[in-house]
């Protein structure tokens, strides 16, 4: 009786970079985040890079109501941006009321909302939560709003202020608050920080109810004092959270607009207190000089990248070497 054979059958040898293979599984995995992400990052990329690509191309023309009407470009390079750095105005007025106002925003705005999420972390539930439902009211105010209230604080003929001051004594007949650039900013100051402290107060909280107790209480014993816990303690745990308010609170007060345009004499005619912001619009849609106003936009957008850019930078750095 013969034996048969049965013919050998080669082995089953997988393929890297077919369908079902580890290859193909580790590059699924790799890009699939970005697949997911590709709808909402073109929605964004039509929403914000395009117009800003637009707002770069105007800053490259002579653009006025004659090109509106007419359709046409009028490229003339960089001569806008010439213009800019040649106009005492950038030097002796925006740039520093820009920069200046941003700093003193970004500093006063931080630590009183700091104070104030101390102060919420301090209380017990029912009045931490009354106190910051009142504070968000402040939040929730249009700049609009809140800017025509303080300008009525400071009315030169019936503010509370002058009144006040005239009643105590203190003065003899009514100030103008805003004819000068400092008194000017100051109040602008005022409105800055009462709009943009809530919230800080409410991010800073979230992130002192996450600091471990036992911590403060071990600092506490070893001698270390409120100012001690504070800086030794607290603000290193909420590094991540002063980086966050801070960053938003840059961007935030680099373009104020509406707080500086409202008020008396902030619309261009006094030309003392103009910011970079305001003077794109005056330029822009005063003097219908849309290309040179654009090139300011495209100014103050760059000088703010490079000041986020940079203090990123240092935040990841210090983690870094920490």
């Amino acid at each position: 009786m013969t034996q048969t054979t049965r013919p050998t059958v080669p082995a089953r040898t997988e393929r890297v970079g077919t369908i079902g293979t580890p290859g193909n599984a580790m590059f699924a995995s790799r890009f699939r985040p970005w697949l997911l992400l590709a709808p909402a990052l073109l929605l964004l990329a039509g929403l914000l890079l395009w117009p800003l690509i637009r707002v770069v191309l105007f800053s490259l023309q002579d653009y006025g109501l004659r090109e509106i009407v007419s359709g046409k470009s009028n490229y003339i390079g960089l001569d806008n941006y010439v213009e800019i750095l040649g106009d005492p105005t950038l030097w002796t007025a925006a740039l520093p009321n820009t920069v200046l106002f941003a700093a003193a925003s970004v500093v006063g705005t931080v630590v009183f909302g700091t104070f104030v999420a101390l102060l919420l972390r301090s209380l017990g539930g029912f009045w931490r939560g009354v106190l910051g439902t009142v504070i968000m009211v402040a939040w929730a105010m249009p700049a609009v709003t809140g800017t025509y209230v303080w300008v009525w604080i400071f009315d030169a003929d019936g503010g509370i202020v002058n009144r006040t001051l005239m009643g105590l004594g203190l003065m003899e007949e009514p100030v103008n608050w805003f004819t000068n650039p400092v008194t000017f900013y100051a109040i602008a100051l005022l409105n800055v920080i009462h709009h943009g402290f809530p919230f800080v107060a409410v991010t800073v909280l979230a992130g002192l109810l996450g600091v471990p107790k036992e911590m403060l209480e071990a600092a506490e014993m070893d001698g270390a004092g409120p100012i001690r816990r504070f800086f030794s303690v607290i603000v290193p745990s909420l590094r991540q959270v002063f980086a966050i308010v801070i960053i938003l609170s840059t961007i935030w007060d680099f373009k104020i607009f509406a707080q500086v345009y409202l008020m008396p004499g902030g619309a261009g005619s006094n030309r003392q207190v103009l910011n970079m912001g305001v003077w794109s619009y005056v330029e822009s849609f005063g003097q219908n000089r849309y290309g040179f106003g654009a090139a300011i936009a495209v100014l103050l957008t760059l000088f703010l990248m490079v000041i986020t850019v940079v203090y990123v930078r240092t935040i990841l750095t210090e983690e870094k070497n920490a």
